[in-house]
This record gives structure tokens, C-alpha cells and sequence, in this order.
């Protein structure tokens, strides 16, 4: 049983928002930090459109919003609070100085998590008071719904702390993947970067559409992935030997000039092609009504996948 009751969320952007909901549908008491005046506005119609989705997902009757409050000071929102998740902008110079005053403000024993995307937590924590309670905590859009996590550690966080947040992360239903050591972009996002990047290229030489590029993974490999990553879809590809025989008859192609790492220059026609590709893709749909196709997919193929992910890792 996790101990840990009150949750500090620093940011009330798309992923802190999400920290937020998910945190208080597992009847944490969560304090809110934001600059911006609009930002409660912004936070409590995001709980009312993302509820029904929530409460069907963890069999709950309600969010209780009497465990949420807004504050306009670190020093108020970090008092008492025993994990704290930062959501600031993707940029050092921002995190370093946050991270620093989060640590003269907190409690010393307090867990600080950034949800950095890629930086490095032991420079994201190099001016911050008791850095061994500093690590990453990469979540996934929308974190209210999906259970993935990536703790990344610096090199000075403890294994204590990484298995106090470990245990913390299981207690909302989360599924945390623990990196050994910090790495560039951790593992999530470099797998999709590398997606990404090719699909910038297929793209800009006009191969395909954002749709057609969309619908490859859509209806091909996304649907594998879902249940099996890379390695064990690949594992199933190679017939009675497995991996063996994979590697023996597929591996040479890693020679082969297919794909191109380097990003394409992002210039104003390539730019055109993927806003105006995407706008036709979205069918004049509202970036909400999206997230509500998405969030009531989202919940079911879980509920799904349960069935039988459960037949693979036990």
C-alpha cells in the first residue's frame, strides 16, 4: 500500500492536467500550481469532458473535486505536499531554475518528478537542494488514461527513491518502465522520433499523405504493438526459430538505404503538407471531440488488451 496522499502538480498544460485527473480518480489530495489566471478555468472543463472516460476506466463513481485546490505561490503548493510533478516547458535553463526553488521550498524528504519528454534529469536537478529525491517521471498523452510511465534517474537518485515512486506510480494504476540510467529522450520517444523523422521524409518527397502514412501504422503494425513491441513482434515473424531465423533472413536489410535518421529541413511547404493533410485527416472534428473518440477507444481496447496481455507476461 502506497503512503503517499498529497500531490503537488507544477503546470496545468495538457500533461499536468492529466497528472491531475489521474491522480485525484486514485483519491490523492492534489494541489495545483499555474501563472496563468485562466489556468483553473482551463483544468476543471477538462475534468467535466474527461470524467466519463475516467470513471469508466477505474470502475469509480465520481471525481472527488474537494481533494484539488489552486494555488498562486510554490511556497503554498509545495507545503506539505509528498510528491511533487513538474510540468514546465521543455527547456533547461526554465527546469534548472524551477527545480532549484522546488527544493528550497519542499519538504526534504519530498520526491520531485519532472515530466520532461528527452532532457536529462542530473542537469535538470544540478542546482536543486537533495537531488538523490529528483528523477523523471515521462508519462504518456493522455496521462489520465494510459497506464505507461517512464522513470528516468539522475546520477545522483537513490534506488529508495526510485522504488518509493515506483510503489507511488503503481498506487494510480500506472505502469512504470524503470530505465538503468538517463539517456537522451529516453525510450518512448526515441522509437517515435525515428517514426517520425521518416514519415517527415516519405512525406516532403511525396510518396504518400499524412493519411496514408497515418493508416500504415494504423492498420498494420499499431495494431500488433498494442499487444507486442517491436522485438516480440519480430520474434513471431521468424516462424518456428523465432529471433534466430529473424535476424538470419531479415537482417541484412539493416544495410539497406531505407530509411534516413536525419530530419528533413521543416521548410513552409513541408509545413503546409502536414497542417493541411491533418486538417483534412480530422474531418472538421474539434480537438475535443477528438479526445473524446480517442479517450472512449482508449478505454475499451485496454479493457481488451487485459484479456490477453496478461497470457504474454505471466
Amino acid at each position: 500500500m502506497n503512503s503517499i496522499k498529497n500531490v503537488a502538480v507544477i503546470g496545468t498544460g495538457v500533461i499536468g492536467i492529466g497528472w491531475i485527473i489521474r491522480c485525484l480518480a486514485h483519491g490523492k489530495k492534489v494541489k495545483a500550481y499555474d501563472l496563468k489566471i485562466k489556468s483553473r478555468i482551463k483544468v476543471l472543463k477538462e475534468i467535466k469532458r474527461s470524467s466519463q472516460y475516467v470513471k469508466k476506466m477505474f470502475r469509480i463513481k465520481k471525481i472527488n473535486l474537494k481533494n484539488l485546490s489552486f494555488h498562486k505561490t510554490l511556497k503554498d503548493v509545495l507545503f506539505n505536499s509528498e510528491f511533487i510533478i513538474e510540468c514546465a516547458p521543455e527547456n533547461y535553463k526554465i527546469k534548472i531554475n524551477l527545480m532549484e526553488e522546488i527544493g528550497k521550498n519542499s519538504k526534504p524528504q519530498a520526491i520531485i518528478s519532472s515530466s520532461s519528454s528527452g532532457l536529462l534529469p542530473t542537469k535538470i536537478y544540478s542546482k536543486c537542494l537533495n537531488p538523490e529525491r529528483g528523477l523523471i517521471g515521462h508519462p504518456f498523452n493522455p496521462v489520465y488514461l494510459l497506464p505507461g510511465v517512464e522513470v528516468v534517474p539522475g546520477k545522483k537518485t537513490s534506488k529508495k527513491n526510485m522504488l518509493k515512486t515506483k510503489k507511488f506510480y503503481t498506487s494510480i494504476s500506472m505502469k512504470p518502465i524503470m530505465i538503468k540510467k538517463e539517456l537522451p529522450g529516453y525510450l518512448s520517444d526515441r522509437l517515435q522520433e525515428a517514426l517520425w523523422r521518416e514519415g517527415l521524409h516519405i512525406l516532403n518527397e511525396g510518396f504518400a499523405s499524412t493519411e496514408e502514412l497515418d493508416r500504415s501504422i494504423e492498420d498494420g503494425p499499431g495494431l500488433r504493438y498494442s499487444l507486442m513491441g517491436t522485438f516480440l513482434t519480430f520474434h513471431l515473424a521468424g516462424g518456428k526459430q523465432g529471433m534466430k531465423h529473424m535476424l538470419k533472413q531479415f537482417g541484412p536489410a539493416l544495410k539497406l538505404p531505407w530509411t534516413k535518421l536525419k530530419a528533413p529541413k521543416l521548410n513552409k511547404k513541408l509545413k503546409d503538407k502536414i497542417i493541411n493533410g491533418t486538417k483534412m485527416q480530422s474531418k472538421g472534428k474539434s480537438i475535443d471531440m477528438l479526445a473524446n473518440i480517442r479517450d472512449e477507444y482508449l478505454v475499451e481496447v485496454q479493457k481488451l488488451r487485459s484479456k490477453y496481455i496478461n497470457k504474454i507476461r505471466n
